[in-house]
């Protein structure tokens, strides 16, 4: 196995490998909040700040608790409980001192412990046998690459909101067609770098 450099990692999260573009993850908000460009820029920053927080925990919790005693198949509820109580910790804090964008992002933030993106990165972390500062870069790449997805859809929906949509395609309809061809547009950089 060829050992990659995280830098590579971190590149090709962002473009090649991108969470929503590429494997599809992390949809439903994806969808339900690229509506505002400052509401998702405010929920990529929050899955990113969320994905670097809990593939330290979970690389930490996998790798110094659930291997030596044996106990890897339980990594899915230890993951989803990290990843709830992290979220829980940023919601609180947003609350206290972020308020405009807690009440913007609303039932979508206490779903980013459900977005299966986040489980999905630290699943590929354990699966790809991530080093740690792999699996850091790879968590930051994947949140940066699934913000810039989600901020060039809401850019995309308010030029189309003084567009003429056919009406069988308003709404989630065209918002499906443009997500599939931003998914096309990023096979174009399926040439720089590929991991696995």
């Amino acid at each position: 196995m060829i050992e990659l450099n995280p830098m590579v990692i971190f590149i090709a999260a962002i473009f090649t490998n991108n969470m929503i573009l590429s494997n599809f993850l992390g949809m439903c908000s994806f969808v339900a909040v690229s509506k505002e460009i400052n509401t998702s820029l405010g929920l990529g920053q929050a899955v990113t700040f969320v994905l670097a927080g809990t593939s330290i925990i979970n690389y930490l919790v996998y790798h110094h608790i659930l291997v030596p005693y044996n106990l890897e198949f339980l990594r899915f509820i230890i993951f989803i409980i990290s990843i709830a109580a992290f979220v829980q910790l940023i919601e609180m804090i947003m609350e206290k001192y972020i308020p405009n964008l807690y009440y913007a992002l609303g039932i979508f933030l206490p779903l980013i412990t459900v977005n299966c993106a986040i489980l999905g990165v630290s699943l590929f972390m354990i699966i790809r046998e991530y080093s740690f500062l792999q699996s850091f870069a790879f968590a930051v790449g994947s949140g940066i690459g699934w913000t810039m997805a989600i901020v060039a859809l809401a850019g995309i929906r308010q030029r189309l909101k003084r567009a003429t949509v056919p009406k069988g395609l308003e709404g989630p309809g065209i918002t499906l067609i443009v997500t599939g061809l931003m998914a096309m547009a990023f096979i174009g950089f399926s040439g720089i770098v590929q991991i696995q």
